[in-house]
């Protein structure tokens, strides 16, 4: 099967339904498929080949929705691109990708004259804004289809690249094929607490696998798509208003901005039955308050870029707080995998570690990638021996139940201990003058690293190092607390508002330390 499957059945049991609702715009199923099959025309008339790579560099749209699908029936890739990156990253993406068309709206347009002397594989820069198309780009709106028949492309086709700093650092894309994507669609709904009938709201990023591993799942069952240009918390309540949303897919950061909102107590959020959470740990503090505020199912989503993203599930029915002191209980895991995918914990040699052992998390499934763009050294050692090896440490419990650690390159080591940074981040985030925490290590000369907690405080809250680092010992074992804070205005965050701990390293890691002493 394909990711074009999707798109004819929604049309054929689901014709009538609304697809797109966005603004006064209202299209069916019938609609979007004419829209898509025009728009894969188009790109045939723009001299697009099968295999080719259509790179996308656009804000949130009902437009962003057709490049999902009118690439893949021209038989092409899409590439989104992060809408946050430096000008830098971009150029080097469209050259690694070795893209042939640009898509832009009104927002990143102003960049094309330097990403066109930059990069001068990029043959078509096409405007698909709103308003006139700027001097010297293609306009979406007046390309003529050409009259052509699409072959099917092969389930083993690749049907995206997405590019993502992987396992291993540095910009990598991730060769989804059709059948990756369409498994993972599958996977969804075979989960049965994710995706279904209903309003789907677009915060997060499009770009993101994320949100756009979502789109063909919620395409198969005909729910209706809307959008917000990019994510702002005041934005998202009025939109769940307005149009009577009934799904979100949200990242802590993002719930942690929505529910201290203002505006949230005094919106109309009934219509909301779901909120899908994950992409970084999420503090039992913030759930409560989330849950409590939101009034909703909530569910969690684990995964990543190179799957799909999909691999593990934790249903409402789960979001249980009852025995939250105990190391292993099911609201503080990433649930258990999802229907079609394997999970071990494996040690440094591959080998299986019993219930409650850490180790590193690899799978195996239909919607693992092909691999890594022109990077056949480093896909042999991500994939080695079948498995997709995820670089995130975590065990099992003694019910199939996956907890999440840490990231490799994020655990601390202090003396002989591992330490996890998302247990002491919960705890830091409880405290009730704290907004948003992250913990990194730095060097130390006797342990070898110690913890820095850098926190963002609540609006006018007055807090010291010493309190916060107390808050911690009674709450933590000794060598997992902080031993100093750094207070700031904002954590660093990518594209999708995942905390970027590599940007904190940076920052408030050895160099920042030194310049303490």
């Amino acid at each position: 099967m394909t990711v074009n499957y999707c798109l004819r059945r929604a049309k054929q049991f689901y014709g009538s339904n609304i697809a797109i609702e966005h603004a006064e715009q209202r299209l069916t199923y019938d609609d979007f498929y004419r829209m898509v099959e025009c728009g894969a025309r188009k790109l045939r008339a723009l001299d697009v080949q099968p295999g080719d790579r259509i790179a996308i560099l656009m804000l949130n749209s009902p437009a962003y929705l057709d490049l999902y699908f009118s690439p893949a029936m021209a038989e092409a890739l899409i590439v989104p691109l992060n809408t946050r990156w430096h000008i830098n990253e971009i150029n080097f993406t469209l050259s690694d990708s070795g893209s042939k068309i640009l898509f832009v709206d009104e927002k990143f347009a102003p960049l094309v004259p330097q990403i066109r002397a930059d990069v001068p594989g990029v043959e078509r820069f096409v405007y698909l804004g709103e308003g006139e198309c700027p001097d010297g780009l293609t306009d979406w709106r007046t390309v003529t289809p050409a009259a052509v028949e699409f072959a099917e492309p092969d389930e083993n086709d690749v049907a995206g690249l997405f590019y993502t700093s992987g396992t291993t650092g540095g910009p990598k894309g991730a060769m989804l094929t059709h059948r990756n994507l369409y498994s993972n669609a599958i996977h969804g709904l075979l989960a049965g607490h994710l995706f279904g009938p209903g309003k789907w709201l677009h915060a997060a990023p499009m770009f993101h696998i994320a949100d756009a591993g979502a789109i063909y799942a919620l395409t198969l069952c005909g729910a209706t798509h809307c959008f917000i240009p990019t994510f702002d918390p005041a934005a998202v309540l009025r939109a769940i208003e307005r149009h009577r949303i009934t799904l979100i897919l949200l990242v802590p950061t993002m719930i942690n901005m929505l529910v201290n909102h203002p505006d949230c107590s005094k919106c109309d959020l009934t219509s909301l039955r779901r909120v899908i959470y994950g992409a970084s740990p999420m503090p039992l503090s913030l759930l409560r308050q989330a849950m409590d505020a939101l009034g909703c199912e909530f569910v969690q989503a684990y995964g990543m870029t190179e799957v799909s993203p999909l691999l593990t599930c934790l249903p409402a029915a789960d979001h249980r707080f009852d025995n939250t002191d105990a190391q292993f209980t099911p609201v503080k895991s990433a649930g258990r995998p999802v229907p079609g995918i394997e999970l071990r914990v494996v040690d440094h040699h591959d080998r299986d570690l019993p219930a409650c052992q850490p180790g590193e998390i690899i799978a195996r499934g239909p919607n693992v990638m092909k691999g890594y763009w022109k990077r056949p050294e480093i896909s042999a050692e991500v994939l080695r021996g079948g498995w997709m090896h995820t670089g995130d440490l975590g065990a099992f419990d003694e019910e199939g139940f996956l907890y999440i650690l840490d990231r490799k390159k994020d655990m601390i080591k202090t003396g002989s201990e591992n330490v996890y940074s998302p247990e002491v981040e919960s705890v830091l985030c409880a405290h009730p003058c704290v907004l948003e925490a992250a913990v990194i290590g730095i060097p130390d000369p006797t342990w070898g690293e110690t913890i820095r907690a850098v926190i963002v405080k609540r609006p006018d809250a007055a807090l010291c190092e010493r309190e916060l680092i107390a808050w911690c010992r009674d709450r933590l074992t000794h060598f997992k607390c902080p031993t100093s804070v750094v207070v700031t205005d904002t954590l660093p965050k990518g594209g999708t508002g995942k905390i970027q701990k590599n940007v904190l390293r940076d920052r408030f890691g050895a160099r920042a330390s030194a310049g303490r002493g």
